[in-house]
């Protein structure tokens, strides 16, 4: 059998320069540098794990659909901002800088960095996809997709929302799972994909790698703000040690 042999795509070959000259500007520049490299940055992972994702699985986010990839950029600002809306009562983060910034011009430069959250853990998710040992998550435990589970869903995450709001200090872990609850079964009523379609097959191979690549980002996240600036900090009870 003849393997086909694929050529590493410009987009890769851009992504990799850009990753290379922004992680070593960003960590030694003296100044406000990571305001203005932190999406070309990221920009550059993005375009890197997808040239990777082609190369394996001769498909990728934007081999299938560019206009797809861009609502991405556009969908991901909102929604880290609903986040930081969140944060005005949990205040588990801070970001060190923002005051040497105009209100607007902050708010601007803030909204094209959390542009890149979601392009960048859905390419991660696709990657981890691509490899084989996944397969064994397509037969797992069965969710019942039934409407009294999108109603006991709803009002769960509508519940760990309202516990967030009322006692951020104990409560504030439900942030993040509250909003998976909650527009799951608004994404069922309103006859939109949701993830109760694979799990009541039992096929958790995409929770699984959004999981996953939530955690990976999230590691070149925290990697690349140790040395940046601006830069965020935490404020979070019971792991200050970390």
């Amino acid at each position: 059998m003849i393997r086909k042999i694929r050529f590493w795509p410009v987009r890769g070959l851009i992504g990799l320069v850009s990753v290379a000259v922004c992680w070593l500007l960003n960590w030694m520049l003296p100044g406000v540098r990571t305001a203005y490299l932190f999406f070309p940055l990221w920009l550059g992972y993005v375009l890197v794990v997808d040239a990777v994702v082609w190369t394996r699985a001769d498909s990728s986010i934007w081999s299938r659909s560019r206009k797809d990839l861009v609502l991405l950029f556009c969908f991901s600002a909102p929604v880290w901002w609903l986040f930081e809306l969140f944060n005005l009562r949990t205040a588990n983060w801070e970001y060190l800088g923002r005051d040497l910034f105009r209100p607007l011009q902050y708010n601007l430069l803030c909204t094209i960095a959390f542009s890149i959250v979601v392009p960048a853990v859905f390419e991660t998710a696709e990657l981890i996809q691509t490899f084989a040992w996944t397969k064994s998550f397509r037969s797992g435990p069965r969710v019942p997709a039934t409407p009294p589970v999108f109603v006991a869903l709803f009002i769960a995450g509508l519940g760990m929302l309202i516990l967030v709001m009322a006692w951020p200090t104990i409560f504030y872990r439900f942030t993040w799972t509250s909003l998976v609850l909650i527009f799951e079964p608004v994404n069922y009523w309103m006859g939109r994909p949701h993830f109760l379609q694979q799990l009541r097959d039992g096929d958790w191979r995409t929770v699984v790698s959004l999981a996953l690549g939530g955690l990976a980002c999230g590691f070149f996240w925290e990697m690349w703000n140790y040395y940046s600036f601006p830069k965020w900090i935490y404020h979070i009870s019971g792991a200050a040690f970390l």
